[in-house]
């Protein structure tokens, strides 16, 4: 939804030339986002996906290495895991989040790690490190981050979140994104505010944020003209036209997130007189931004899920399943995986619903 300051902040920068990775509106940005999540540092990137492989390579992640992630997730949080050339290792969620259930990952470690004398833990079945854990905050609903946060420090695994949907989101007050050593939020064009592609991650470290700022524009080092680099580093810097846009979308957050609060309020009214399904709403701790809404049908019933897709797309209004989980990819279905219980039963419960701002006034 643009009907804000976006023509004018674009329109300076083509009017002035700086429309490609340096300019004011880059570092501007940078700021604005670091100041709304209450993160130290921000760093603006050129997609979510990108964001997060850095934020994993940052925190640690190296070849071999075993991410633990949700397998009710978009691709590209197993995506990024791949590309460190490490392996994807799909956890469980829970029903009240759609996120990592930590309870459950606890008694999962239990049985399957062990802890080696470098004070790492590993996968008994598979011999690879156990690095880091990955929580996705479903549709913008906070994960359990207490108890996941203590399994963690218990089998000393980085915390790296993936916020790509939820920007405006809060457990007990604090926003999501700010509780691992790095994070990575989405700006995609179907995200809560868009700057037509783009990402960033999230430190409260100032080393690795140094260190993100340096490997994403080419590991250039700073002088008058000469082109020197030190590392084998990446091209993944946000062009100054599209933090333009940024910028003023952010502007325009607290309206589209107290526009995404009342559309989901209306839904929760309309869907509670209807037998067979429920609203997906946020536990009482936590903000969610409702990035998108969604119903759970009753009971698993792909074909009951189906149908309604089919007869609600039928009649024009855009609703969808939520994704194959990752266990089931071709690419994916070798991977390491716990017991898949609630995630293979909310694939065949759970429809999206439109939730742009517009919708409601």
């Amino acid at each position: 939804m643009f009907q804000g300051r976006e023509w004018e902040y674009v329109k300076e920068c083509l009017d002035t030339g700086w429309v490609s990775s340096v300019g004011q509106y880059v570092d501007r940005f940078e700021r604005d986002l670091a100041a709304f999540t209450d993160s130290p540092y921000a760093i603006a990137v050129m997609n979510g996906t990108s964001a997060l492989y850095i934020s994993l390579l940052l925190a640690g992640v190296r070849a071999n290495d075993e991410v633990l992630i949700p397998s009710l997730t978009f691709v590209a949080t197993a995506n990024a895991v791949s590309y460190c050339g490490a392996v994807p290792h799909f956890i469980d969620v829970e029903r009240s989040t759609m996120g990592v259930d930590p309870v459950k990952l606890d008694l999962y470690l239990k049985d399957i790690a062990h802890r080696n004398s470098d004070g790492f833990v590993y996968n008994r079945i598979t011999g690879r490190r156990l690095i880091a854990v990955v929580p996705m905050h479903t549709f913008g609903h906070p994960v359990e981050m207490d108890t996941l946060m203590e399994v963690c420090e218990k089998y000393n695994l980085a915390l790296v979140e993936d916020a790509a949907e939820s920007l405006g989101s809060y457990y007990k007050g604090r926003h999501t994104g700010t509780f691992g050593k790095t994070a990575a939020l989405s700006f995609n064009g179907n995200k809560i505010i868009t700057t037509g592609g783009g990402g960033a991650i999230l430190t409260s470290d100032e080393e690795i944020a140094k260190r993100a700022k340096h490997i994403t524009t080419t590991a250039k080092l700073p002088h008058r003209w000469a082109f020197q680099h030190d590392e084998m580093a990446y091209n993944f810097r946000m062009p100054n036209i599209n933090a333009a846009l940024g910028c003023a979308q952010l502007e325009q957050l607290p309206e589209y997130l107290s526009r995404k609060r009342k559309l989901a309020q209306r839904y929760k009214e309309v869907f509670s007189t209807v037998d067979g399904m429920e609203w997906f709403e946020e536990k009482k701790y936590v903000s969610s931004n409702y990035w998108l809404n969604a119903i759970l049908l009753d009971k698993p019933d792909a074909s009951l899920r189906d149908l309604l897709l089919a007869q609600s797309n039928d009649e024009g209004l855009m609703t969808r399943p939520i994704w194959t989980p990752m266990h089931r990819l071709p690419m994916y279905k070798h991977c390491p995986q716990m017991d898949m219980t609630v995630t293979e039963e909310l694939e065949f419960r759970v429809i999206n619903v439109p939730s742009g701002p517009k919708l409601i006034s």
